[in-house]
């Protein structure tokens, strides 16, 4: 089993017994309806937490690019804030702490480093493979190519081609088949 499928099995299996069992202890301590209250303040409280920190960093990317900027807090903090509130709204007492960890910005950055270099990392080593879909120069299909199953895609006239108003685009049949005739009407 690699290290991934070991993770894998702790957040699904281990961590939610261990939540289960701190929740049961939780309602020794408190009560019940204590500590099923407790469960759904921290769900709610967790859940405009997330919607807040998540605007937030959506409105200094917004402010970044439109100085033409890098974002400060780049994708892995978006993410890290979308993973937290996820965490803040499933019941449990140890991922409300690190959904809440996760929504403290200096924690956030930290966390995002350190995921920054391991993927760096295995990217450097071959572990981490990153595919791109067009775009890319020198890679894929050239621009303007659209690639269909079952016919040949004609780009529509220009403007200028068509005096004045745009042409639809035309699907013809693959070079290799031939239109079907309609039968002969008697």
């Amino acid at each position: 089993m690699g290290v991934g499928c070991a993770v894998l099995f702790l957040l699904f299996t281990v961590v939610p017994f261990v939540e289960l069992s701190l929740l049961l202890r939780l309602a020794e301590a408190l009560g019940p309806a204590e500590t099923l209250l407790l469960v759904v303040l921290t769900g709610a409280v967790g859940a405009a937490l997330a919607r807040q920190e998540g605007f937030r960093v959506l409105g200094e990317w917004r402010g970044a690019l439109e100085r033409g900027e890098v974002p400060a807090e780049g994708v892995l903090g978006g993410l890290l804030v979308l993973v937290g509130g996820v965490l803040l709204v499933t019941p449990g007492v140890i991922t409300d702490g690190v959904g809440l960890l996760l929504m403290l910005p200096p924690v956030r950055r930290v966390v995002a480093d350190l995921l920054r270099r391991r993927i760096e990392a295995g990217v450097a080593a071959g572990s981490i493979r990153v595919t791109t879909f067009g775009g890319a120069p020198g890679r894929g299909a050239p621009r303007g190519v659209v690639d269909v199953e079952g016919g040949d895609v004609v780009p529509p006239r220009r403007r200028d081609e068509s005096e004045g108003a745009s042409a639809p685009r035309e699907i013809a049949p693959p070079a290799h088949e031939t239109p079907e005739k309609p039968p002969p009407m008697a």
